[in-house]
């Protein structure tokens, strides 16, 4: 009776449905990671521990709770941001981690949760009247870290910075005349984005277009990681059996790549089962949102979920060739703690709205 107890208590803010699709993600991952890089595959179960006890720590958080914390978080990480671009260390020509002295840190990764969980928290302070003005200065926040984070560069984190607070503004009810007006300027503003790209980024873009021009250097990654996703057919070549994988043509094939070797060695079976649970993750969470109780929830509830889409879409998207390599991880797939650590905290914080939702009041 005693351990019952126990279970009922530990399990209490577990929603199934969102805890089933992502324990089958970590198990399809541990098969990958175990056949691209079998030495990191302890390292990669730790990781998955630390972020399961993340998510279950997170959960029990009301979303009350979750919204006091906005602030301090969103400005705390904001002041992470300007320390790491005053005396961050420098890596392969990026500034991107803070020496704590007994740990290195990477504050871009706060803010993919510190983002949306702001936005949130502001529009629901400008609930009750939402003009054009809220929107701007929304815009204002978003962009200030984006532009920090960009600036180390980390262009794949900055950009899943921006489209979390971007779905934000958007969900909060962002004109769709508003909207064709940005897309009409950032089309407009193209060619000076360009001059401001750096050289390494302007490279990415044509190599994107071109990547036979330079098939040994800047376009190996792209042909080799398409080589391994139509080499591996319907059926694949089996768990440990991609030549592409296995000969390690394929570059960063335990991170950034990693849809790749799980393209050839379980083939478009493989491939169609993981845009299954995907889909199934983002559904049950887009669930979550439309029942959410305030708009805060609703908010931050409906950004998270599709980050989880914005991770899968760029990363399947830079594998497969149709976008530019920026770096961002196959979500609940790729080897690394910290993208990890960041994707349960945002199950946390959907599996706390679910919990929660009856005893908020509207």
């Amino acid at each position: 009776m005693q351990l019952r107890t126990l279970w009922q208590k530990l399990a209490a803010p577990i929603d199934p449905p969102l805890m089933t699709m992502s324990l089958i993600l970590l198990g399809f991952a541990l098969l990958v990671v175990s056949s691209a890089s079998a030495e990191r595959l302890g390292a990669q179960f730790f990781n998955m521990l630390i972020a399961l006890l993340v998510m279950r720590v997170t959960a029990q958080i009301s979303p009350q709770k979750l919204m006091y914390f906005a602030l301090p978080v969103f400005v705390g990480g904001l002041l992470l941001l300007v320390a790491v671009a005053l005396f961050g260390d420098v890596s392969k020509g990026a500034r991107r981690w803070l020496n704590l002295g007994f740990m290195r840190i990477q504050p871009s990764e706060i803010m993919k949760i510190a983002m949306p969980l702001m936005l949130a928290w502001y529009f629901q302070r400008h609930e009750t009247y939402l003009r054009l003005r809220e929107y701007v200065v929304a815009a204002l926040i978003l962009l200030l870290p984006v532009g920090l984070i960009a600036k180390q560069p980390d262009l794949g984190t900055a950009i899943l910075v921006l489209a979390a607070g971007f779905y934000v503004i958007f969900l909060a009810g962002l004109s769709w005349k508003v909207l064709a007006g940005l897309v009409v300027s950032a089309v407009a503003m193209a060619p000076l984005a360009w001059s401001m790209m750096r050289d390494y980024q302007k490279s990415r873009i044509l190599t994107l277009l071109d990547p036979e021009a330079d098939p040994l250097g800047k376009g190996f990654h792209i042909i080799q990681s398409t080589i391994a996703i139509g080499s591996g057919g319907i059926l694949g070549k089996g768990w440990g059996q991609g030549t592409q994988a296995q000969l390690e043509f394929i570059p960063e094939r335990h991170t950034d790549f990693i849809f790749a070797v799980l393209s050839e060695e379980f083939g478009l079976i493989g491939s169609t089962l993981l845009l299954i649970l995907y889909a199934l993750l983002i559904g049950r969470g887009m669930m979550i949102a439309a029942n959410a109780p305030t708009l805060f929830t609703r908010l931050l509830a409906g950004s998270i979920t599709l980050i989880f889409f914005t991770y899968a879409f760029v990363n399947m998207g830079m594998v497969s060739g149709i976008l530019p390599v920026v770096g961002i991880p196959l979500p609940f797939v790729s080897y690394g703690g910290t993208s990890l650590t960041t994707l349960f905290l945002g199950i946390g914080i959907l599996m706390s709205i679910h919990k929660h939702r009856m005893l908020v009041q509207k």
